[in-house]
């Protein structure tokens, strides 16, 4: 079980994950770092080996996909994960680490936003999306996450055993960060500089399309994670609109007698049953909800246990080398 595990999701990043990987040795030299190759077709692996990183393989494209696949395969108390597009310094990962290894934090979060993101990043509409992002997921779930989409973030083993990966793509960032809100997680937020692509470097996520799919994902969470709230607005605006409709068919009756809308009157009562529908259905969602909650806690006390007891195994494991070697020393001398 490594102490620090500094993982890398890398496709095609060639002009810069050399100098990733020699950044990260020199910022963390006591760090074991792992660059998980995503079907790259350049020279990625090649200069990752030689800078001195574990190479591993994930075939199934997307960096969901990839972040399931080292979260599975990595024991560690403490995980560094960083994109291999040499945008983040390195300066701030040793207080990354240590808020996750003496502060106990279960996710700490590199925040671009509030330092040189907006004047570094080219894209507007790639700022746009990260404030939009920001806003929506602080407002829907009550948090306060500086960026939302970074990918320069710190983990416990708590955090990452017990996250379950369901994105594919750029949307994880997102999954990941509404998991820890909602299991009232120990989040905390450091300030990182960001800089540019260097030139020749592309980035690999596309605005629009990975934009839509990042806000499905906040709302698909939103509907699993906090159903009365959702189902509640649902019937709240079926009902306001039944009263607005209601309303003229009402006064018209009071005047006449007579109720010569009736296709109004009718669509009307729809929308209340509609209403009442989606308000017991959020009710019976909140209970599952209540229990998953639960659940969930116990399940981390497990993670915990057993985190526990690997650490007093390799403990263990390397008082017996030292012992051996001792041993083999001593003969040695005789």
């Amino acid at each position: 079980m490594d102490k620090i595990a500094v993982l890398i999701p890398c496709y095609n990043e060639e002009k810069t994950i050399g100098k990733v990987v020699t950044d990260v040795r020199n910022a963390l030299p006591e760090a074991t770092v792992y660059v998980y190759n995503n079907n790259s077709t350049d020279q990625t692996v090649k200069l990752a080996r030689e800078a001195g990183a574990v190479v591993r393989q994930e075939y199934a494209q997307g960096k969901g996909n990839v972040i399931r696949r080292m979260f599975r395969e990595i024991d560690a108390d403490c995980y560094l994960m960083i994109d291999g597009d040499d945008t983040y310094p390195l300066d701030c990962a040793r207080e990354m680490v240590n808020r996750v290894l003496e502060r106990h934090a279960d996710m700490v979060v590199g925040d671009r936003l509030s330092s040189t993101y907006f004047t570094e990043n080219k894209r507007p509409f790639h700022n746009f999306g990260n404030s939009l992002m920001r806003t929506c997921i602080n407002s829907l779930f009550h948090a306060d996450i500086k960026d939302i989409m970074t990918g320069y973030r710190a983990f416990s083993y708590e955090f990452v055993k017990t996250f379950p990966v369901f994105s594919k793509g750029f949307e994880i960032e997102t999954e990941m960060t509404i998991h820890a809100v909602n299991y009232n997680m120990q989040v905390e937020n450091v300030v990182v500089e960001y800089r540019d692509r260097p030139e020749g470097s592309e980035s690999k996520l596309n605005t629009f399309r990975d934009g839509m799919r990042v806000i499905r994902k906040m709302l698909q969470l939103y509907k699993n994670y906090k159903p009365f709230r959702c189902f509640g607005l649902i019937a709240a605006v079926f009902i306001l609109t039944a009263v607005i409709l209601f309303v003229p068919v009402l006064l018209e009756y009071m005047e006449t007698g007579l109720v010569p809308r009736f296709p109004t009157l009718i669509v009307c009562g729809f929308m209340v049953l509609g209403a009442v529908q989606a308000f017991f259905s959020g009710m019976v969602l909140d209970v599952q909800v209540a229990k998953d909650r639960r659940d969930f806690e116990y399940h981390l006390n497990k993670i915990y246990s057993e985190k526990q007891l690997k650490n007093r195994m390799h403990a263990s494991d390397e008082a017996d080398a030292h012992g051996d070697c001792d041993e083999e020393m001593a003969d040695h001398r005789v």
